[in-house]
This record gives structure tokens, C-alpha cells and sequence, in this order.
């Protein structure tokens, strides 16, 4: 059955297969997905409302006329008659309230942009991750395809020969439950490749019907010399999470002036027009209004402002200690990672290779026995998926390095 699905998936890729390097992703992810378009809009929609705060508050216009008089008339107004009151006033904010106002719509956009910068750092480790652990389980799914082949092959020959030799029988029973057990791990395996297929269509926008094959490059990596303080200082000024903690911080600042001034009265300014309802006729007037603020000045809002400040600067405080433990961290686990890979694996996976071929003519030779033949079998495998394991370990110290920093310190 595994063998057959094998089939199908190779003819199926050599028809829509995707073969794609990480950089290819890099540039379809910024292209395509969909998560970043609508943060886009988001940013956009903050922008336009710095443009509407810089706007000044329209002017206002009332009038009053008579509507009914003596002479049972509406809205008369021939031969003089008729009162006509007409009235245009502006207010005119003070206490710096429409800068400060701009400065608050300001402070959204950063904290937007920063917001879609941290969803892009998210969905860019995700990307990473995937990449890396999808181009590793396809190279897990060549060891049981390799192993299968060659447990297949021989308990054919088994097989076939403990119907002449019943002493085969034991043998041919083993292995028959040996080659189930790899069967098992294998559709395992194609299990999680196909939950990462699924993953990685959704964050490239590629066709459903699309397999997609990264190309990476297996082996070890030279590890980079990197010092921590400085990665503490990169990340502080790259993380959009923390940046963005600092700039919810300074609105949180920006708010408290903003309501300190808004316990200063405004101004109304206009000018009134009255017809005949006024010591003299057709008067012009002046008008100047603004609250009295003997009740409300505004006290609820700057003190609760003021306790919004100590809440952000305490979480702002700590985001900066989890940045510093986090980088410690994933910087030891990258030399710790990178430090295990330091020595070439390449001639180790040959001559092992070899040694399989050479164990499994020696076991149809009758050299050796079931018993070693099979410890071998075990141990080829769950050695080859510890290198591969180790190889995708790095990879995702790497990956987890860059995103605690916020940048890219080591180039997968």
C-alpha cells in the first residue's frame, strides 16, 4: 500500500510539483499572503485618521426669522417687516489640543506599523519552520522508502524460500512484522508532510493542487561568532513586539497631556447679524464664549490617564527582560545545536549506507543471523532520522535566533 501511494505522489509531482528555495518563499510570503495585505489596511486606515485629525472643526451657522405674525403671515418680511437673526461662530481649541490630538493619531500609525511588523516576524518563523520541517520529513520518507524497498525485496525472498526450508518461517514472520512496523511510520510520516503542505499553501497563496518540494541545503552549518549584549541591542531596536510596547508607552504619555489640556476651555468666537429685534437697527455683534470649569476639569480622565502610564511603563519593563532571557536562550541553543553538527556527516552517511548493503547480502548469505540482522535494521533507521533530527534541530535554533532578535543574525 505504501509503495503504491509512493508511486502515485512521484507521478503526481513530476506533473505539479513546486520545487521552491527559501528565498523563492521569502518572496511569494511578502507577495502573496493574505494576513499581510489586510494589516496593510490597517496602517492605511491609521494614516487617514492623522489627516482627520489635523482638520479644523467646521464653523457653525444659525439663523432665526419669524415664522408667524399679527397679520396672519408667514415668514413676512415686505416693507421692512420681519425679524432676521443670523449668527456664525467657530470654536478655536486651545491649550494645544489639535497638535496634540495629530500627535495621538500619530502614535496609532506606529503602533500599527509595528503590529505589522510583528505579524510578518510570526508568519515569517512560521515559514521558516515549515520550510525546514518539510524538507526534513521528505528526506525522513527517503529512509523508509530505502528500508521498505529492501524489506520488501527480501521477504520476497523469504518467502519464497520457506516453502521448500519451514525453518525460513520464523524469519519471514519477523520481518514480515518488522516491514509492517516501518509501513506504519511511514503513512506517520506522510501524514505530517501533508498537514505541512496545507500550512505552507495557505501562508505562499499556491494552488491547492500544487506540491511543494524545498530545496535546501542538507548538512552542517559554520557556526557564526555572536555576542550577546550586542543581539540584546539589535533586538531593541528591531523587535516589532517590544517597539511596539514603546510606542503604546509613549501614547499612553501623549494621552496624559492630551487630557490635561482638555480641562482648558475652548473658545467660541462668532459674529450675529439682528434685524430689528435689538436697540438699533441691523446690529452686528460679537460673540465669545467657553465653559467655566468650576465642576468638571477633567480629573477622572488625567488621573486615570496617569495609572495607564504606570500599567504600560511595567509592561514595558518587562517585555525588555523577556527579550534579554530569551536571546540568552536560544543563543545557547544554537551553540549548543551548531556545536553537534560542527564535524561533517556526509562520509558517516555513505560508509553506513554501505554497511546496510553489505549486513543485508551478509544476512541472505547466511553470514549472519536474524537476530543481528534486525538490531542493524533498527538501528539504520533510528540513526538516519537522528542525523536528519539533528540537522533540523539547527535549523530551527537558527530560526528561533532571528526571531528573538527580530533579524536575521544567521543566514539559513
Amino acid at each position: 500500500m505504501i509503495i503504491a501511494l509512493s508511486l502515485c505522489n512521484t507521478g503526481f509531482a513530476q506533473t505539479d510539483t513546486l520545487k521552491i528555495s527559501f528565498k523563492q518563499a521569502e518572496k511569494t510570503f511578502l507577495d502573496n499572503n493574505l494576513s499581510l495585505i489586510a494589516q496593510k489596511y490597517n496602517i492605511s486606515a491609521a494614516q487617514a485618521l492623522v489627516q482627520q485629525a489635523k482638520l479644523w472643526d467646521n464653523p457653525t451657522l444659525a439663523t432665526d426669522q419669524n415664522l408667524y405674525d399679527n397679520t396672519h403671515s408667514f415668514f413676512n418680511h415686505s416693507n421692512g417687516n420681519g425679524e432676521v437673526y443670523a449668527v456664525i461662530s467657530q470654536i478655536i481649541k486651545t491649550a494645544g489640543k489639535r497638535g496634540l490630538n495629530v500627535q495621538l493619531a500619530k502614535d496609532g500609525v506606529m503602533i500599527q506599523q509595528a503590529q505589522f511588523s510583528d505579524l510578518m516576524r510570526n508568519l515569517h518563523y512560521n515559514l521558516q519552520l515549515d520550510f525546514a520541517q518539510l524538507a526534513n520529513l521528505n528526506e525522513q520518507a527517503k529512509v523508509y522508502h530505502y528500508e521498505i524497498s529492501a524489506g520488501t525485496t527480501l521477504v520476497g525472498k523469504i518467502e519464497h524460500a520457506y516453502k521448500t526450508d519451514k525453518t525460513k518461517y520464523k524469519d519471514f514472520v519477523r520481518l514480515k512484522a518488522l516491514l509492517f512496523g516501518l509501513e506504519n511510520d511511514m503513512v506517520d510520516n506522510s501524514r505530517q508532510i501533508n498537514a505541512l503542505e496545507t500550512e505552507l499553501k495557505v501562508l505562499l497563496q499556491t494552488k491547492s493542487t500544487a506540491f511543494i518540494l524545498p530545496v535546501v541545503q542538507n548538512g552542517s552549518y559554520a557556526q557564526v561568532k555572536l555576542n550577546v549584549m550586542d543581539l540584546i541591542e539589535k533586538a531593541k531596536n528591531n523587535r516589532a513586539d517590544y517597539l511596539s510596547a514603546r510606542y503604546v508607552l509613549a501614547n499612553a504619555q501623549h494621552n496624559l497631556k492630551y487630557q490635561k489640556a482638555l480641562a482648558i476651555p475652548d473658545v467660541t468666537i462668532g459674529v450675529d447679524y439682528d434685524k430689528v429685534n435689538s436697540y438699533a437697527p441691523n446690529y452686528f455683534g460679537l460673540q465669545v464664549g467657553f465653559a467655566l470649569p468650576f465642576f468638571n476639569r477633567n480629573q477622572g480622565n488625567i488621573r486615570s490617564a496617569v495609572y495607564d502610564i504606570q500599567s504600560k511603563e511595567n509592561t514595558f519593563k518587562e517585555n525588555g527582560l523577556r527579550l534579554e532571557n530569551a536571546i540568552v536562550a536560544t543563543l545557547e541553543q544554537y551553540r549548543v545545536s551548531a556545536e553537534l553538527l560542527a564535524t561533517k556527516h556526509e562520509d558517516f552517511n555513505e560508509q553506513y549506507d554501505q554497511l546496510f548493503e553489505s549486513l543485508l547480502n551478509d544476512y541472505q548469505s547466511g553470514k549472519i543471523g536474524l537476530v543481528d540482522f534486525v538490531d542493524f535494521f533498527d538501528s539504520y533507521k533510528d540513526t538516519k532520522l537522528k542525523l536528519l533530527q539533528q540537522q533540523y534541530n539547527l535549523q530551527k535554533a537558527i530560526a528561533d535566533l532571528n526571531f528573538t532578535v527580530g533579524t536575521s543574525v544567521v543566514n539559513l
